[in-house]
């Protein structure tokens, strides 16, 4: 309790500059954890969505019941389901059309698949780069707030004719809270980056190969 109590302290009597130092990194961590938080679940739900269409897709040999199914639905489509939408509605649109040349359908199916992954990649990388930001520059934001602090602190020894440790030693812990509070918020925004970096390319690259099967399965269809 008593620990609490100084660490408290130390926060209180610290200047003006170094507590909106504080207040900043306080309000970055909070923020790098709720979007750590909702990150985790969206990844989750994209990663058990994929493997449940990708179950679905490659259990039936007629693609349609499958495509109306997903219209049908009350959801947005999201993830593969939503690039297989794409793909076949763009497909079964062109291939209407007897003018056109087989090979300009796939093209056109692949384009429309191509932006709704481009799309699904957007949502997925959605808030990585403010993890980054907080994990790269809030030590630094703290060490601004150490450096401020301990210069106050030692600007007070010119008012004094005998300087001691005693005099500079709370001003300079008080300082040193800043850089806590700068390695607390950016190392888990660091960790949960690397993390997070990395299923979302694992899933991008799930996407991808899905989009190159669907098209060859296309390219069947054309030219059947």
């Amino acid at each position: 309790m008593t620990a609490d109590h100084s660490f408290l302290s130390l926060i209180m009597n610290a200047s003006l500059l170094v507590q909106f130092v504080m207040l900043t990194l306080v309000l970055a961590s909070v923020i790098s954890w709720t979007m750590i938080f909702n990150k985790r679940v969206l990844l989750k739900r994209a990663r058990r969505d994929a493997d449940l269409f990708e179950e679905r897709f490659w259990s039936v040999e007629d693609l349609s019941p499958l495509y109306t199914r997903i219209t049908n639905s009350r959801y947005e489509p999201t993830g593969m389901e939503k690039i297989f939408e794409a793909g076949f509605k763009e497909f079964a649109r062109l291939n209407k059309q007897d003018t056109i040349d087989p090979e300009a359908v796939l093209d056109g199916s692949q384009r429309s698949m191509r932006i709704a992954m481009n799309k699904e990649m957007d949502h997925l990388e959605t808030n990585l780069s403010f993890l980054a930001t907080v994990g790269s520059t809030s030590p630094y934001i703290g060490l601004f707030g150490t450096v401020w602090g301990i210069m106050n602190s030692f600007q007070a020894l010119g008012t004094v004719q005998q300087a001691t440790i005693a005099m500079v030693a709370p001003g300079i812990s008080e300082a040193l809270v800043a850089t806590a509070m700068g390695l607390f918020a950016a190392i888990p925004a660091v960790i949960a980056y690397n993390r997070y970096s990395y299923d979302v390319e694992r899933l991008i690259n799930r996407y991808d190969n899905f989009m190159e099967e669907f098209a060859a399965i296309l390219h069947r269809h054309a030219h059947s």
